[in-house]
């Protein structure tokens, strides 16, 4: 079902059993396959791929080349920049097919860098951010800032976008405050 407040480019491909939210715009050379569901206020640019029971949340941003493979969850307000790379399968052969696909999880709110790498089986935590080119091989705490080959934890990353070190608690110049915990090497936004 595509609302009608939905856009679809007419080169867009969409197959049947697809669901897609209110005032969502579906860009040209964007093929979407059967039982999609893509929530509301979602952009998906031009020249992408969704596969077979991949779901997006609210708000959800895919830029251009980008391919979102069957295991891949998509919580709301996640940026997904241009040519990001997921993976979900760790031992892939030509037509070799596994009995079942490994799950990546984007959750809410967290930006992928363009270029980046996303391994099978790997949670990108809450708002975390990961930096461009970056290959990610382990999962991601939340607010965490990573980068580089393998990514690393660099520092971490307030909702509003600025990065902070976590040598302390830290109150961002947005209002917001974490608290660092040390055992685990994350923050948590107090509230």
């Amino acid at each position: 079902m595509i609302d009608p407040t939905a856009t679809v480019h007419s080169q867009a491909l969409i197959e049947k059993n697809v669901t897609i939210g209110a005032n969502t715009r579906i860009w040209a050379f964007s093929h979407i396959l059967s039982d999609v569901i893509i929530g509301e206020d979602c952009n998906i640019c031009d020249h992408t791929l969704i596969e077979s029971g991949v779901k997006l949340g609210d708000r959800v941003t895919v830029k251009s080349g980008v391919y979102l493979w069957t295991g891949l969850i998509i919580e709301d307000d996640v940026f997904i920049g241009p040519c990001a790379a997921f993976t979900n399968d760790r031992r892939p052969r030509s037509k070799q097919y596994p009995e079942s696909y490994s799950t990546i999880l984007l959750q809410t709110g967290c930006s992928i860098g363009a270029n980046a790498t996303i391994l099978p089986d790997i949670t990108i935590g809450q708002w975390a951010m990961i930096g461009a080119g970056s290959v990610v091989t382990k999962n991601v705490p939340a607010h965490a800032l990573v980068y580089g080959n393998p990514a690393r934890i660099q520092g971490f990353i307030c909702r509003c976008g600025k990065s902070f070190t976590a040598a302390s608690d830290h109150r961002c110049s947005c209002g917001l405050s974490y608290r660092y915990s040390l055992e685990k090497n994350q923050v948590v936004l107090v509230d």
